[in-house]
């Protein structure tokens, strides 16, 4: 099974004779940081009906749990990762007509 690299991934591999060990105190909070971001919490969340009903039926479509949905959905945007589709859409278009 291949599995295609993310940029950030990628920057890695490209970088990696640049990379020094670290150790002492940097490296421990690393680590705590490390196992501060792996940890889930659990909490309680009020959404309508309707918004659960279409997570749950793309969540059907990509094959996953819709509670895994839900949560990939908040990690791409606290991250700056989740894009909108009009957004999409705009630059997509300033693109092609650069082009012309």
């Amino acid at each position: 099974m291949s599995h295609k690299l993310l940029d950030d991934e990628k920057k890695i591999e490209n970088e990696i004779d640049n990379l020094v060990p670290v150790s002492g105190e940097k490296k421990k909070k690393i680590e705590r940081i490390l196992t501060s971001a792996k940890k889930n919490r659990s909490i309680s969340l009020r959404i309508s009906n309707y918004d659960l009903e279409k997570l749950k039926e793309k969540a059907r479509d990509e094959g996953v749990p819709y509670q895994t949905l839900i949560s990939s959905i908040l990690h791409k945007y606290v991250n700056n990762r989740l894009l909108e589709k009009d957004e999409m859409l705009k630059f997509f278009q300033l693109m092609k007509d650069k082009i012309k």
